[in-house]
């Protein structure tokens, strides 16, 4: 089960209470006051561990609490500490309180591990409070209660390529055919319900992760359908792939311009990423003239076709990619607009050394 949202009640450990003691021993006579200290609560501490990739430890929970101190003993013993409380989540968490909304952390580099809570100080022993005046003092310090917050985790996917498309525009399956990924493949919309990660492996020491997102659709950034849920977890990727159907009933340029409008209204930030195009299912095309249709596409988006490239790309229909040998990489076009079809493999490998070799654009 894939759980990227969670809320819940923190609570650090409250500290012990001083101890009241008197020293007892043979052959001293009136032994002073000698109660310990009572011990500090215990902290509360983020973990950040890729070892889980959900929140799901957190599902059904409403409360954490950290142990408290021990109470202080005689012989000035001090009590012992509350254990820790380590809460620890996937790369990408973000800790948010819940009752202003500010985010507390963003939890990204993995080992981190931050203070959330301190847990109360232990109070003092009655050690604390002789002096000349009261020798005998019968009186301790209660230790100090912990720290509550109120907090949401939300998780937002860390993937180097984040596919932007339409539900049952092929998504799913180009993640499959082009990584380790197996997410569900069906033909109907919204079949991918939560994020899948996979890992695309180019030549032999290369590879890139690749992030399968729920589809957008008109009004994704007002919420509608799986809009929010889809847009947050590609704030973090660092490029974007769209993802055209040529075989859809929305034409190509209704597609794209839904899409980027889409994300430029969620995220003024995110609509600057480096980014590509792919248009998919061309074995699925319905039309008369898909040659001609691609054409109208890459002059429409303002560019023009390219007749060659570094990455071998198929010839049967036209394609355009950016020419890096005699120019510079210009972040406000896509990288390359390419055919594809995940059923028969067509362009997906060159398509794999082509989004690694995106990854390498500067901004």
């Amino acid at each position: 089960m894939f759980i990227d949202s969670a809320r819940f009640s923190v609570t650090s450990g409250k500290g012990g209470q001083g101890c009241a003691a008197f020293r007892r021993e043979k052959f001293v006579v009136k032994g002073g006051p000698d109660g310990g200290d009572g011990g500090k609560g215990g902290d509360v501490y983020f973990l950040v561990d890729n070892n889980t990739d959900t929140l799901s430890n957190y599902k059904g929970r409403k409360f954490f609490k950290a142990d408290n101190g021990a109470q202080g003993l005689g012989g000035r013993m001090t009590g012992k500490s509350g254990e820790a409380l380590v809460l620890i989540v996937p790369p990408g968490t973000q800790v948010i309180d819940d009752e202003t909304n500010e985010v507390i952390f963003d939890l990204l580099e993995l080992g981190e591990k931050v203070l959330f809570l301190e847990g109360g100080k232990g109070g003092l022993g009655n050690t604390h409070f002789k002096n000349s005046r009261n020798q005998r003092p019968t009186y301790f310090q209660p230790g100090l209660p912990g720290q509550v917050r109120k907090i949401r985790l939300e998780l937002k996917l860390i993937a180097d390529v984040g596919l932007v498309g339409y539900p049952n525009v092929g998504k799913s399956t180009l993640i499959s055919v082009t990584s380790n990924a197996t997410p569900e493949i069906a033909n109907y919309e919204f079949t991918t319900l939560t994020p899948k990660l996979g890992v695309v492996t180019v030549g032999d020491y290369n590879s890139f992760v690749m992030a399968d997102i729920p589809g957008i659709i008109d009004g994704a950034s007002e919420g509608r359908g799986l809009g929010l849920e889809f847009l947050k977890h590609i704030e973090r990727t660092k490029t974007l792939l769209f993802v055209i159907d040529v075989a859809n009933y929305r034409t190509m340029i209704d597609q794209y311009n839904v899409l980027k409008e889409e994300v430029a209204k969620f995220s003024s930030e995110l609509s600057t990423r480096n980014y590509a195009i792919v248009l998919s299912k061309v074995d699925g095309y319905m039309g008369e003239d898909l040659d001609g249709d691609i054409e109208n596409f890459i002059k429409d988006i303002g560019l023009e076709i390219t007749k060659s490239n570094e990455f071998k790309f198929e010839t049967e229909y036209p394609y355009y990619v950016q020419d890096l040998i005699y120019s510079r990489f210009d972040d406000t076009k896509p990288y390359f607009v390419l055919p594809i079809s995940s059923l028969t493999k067509f362009n997906i490998k060159a398509l794999g050394f082509a989004l690694y070799n995106l990854l390498e654009q500067d901004k």
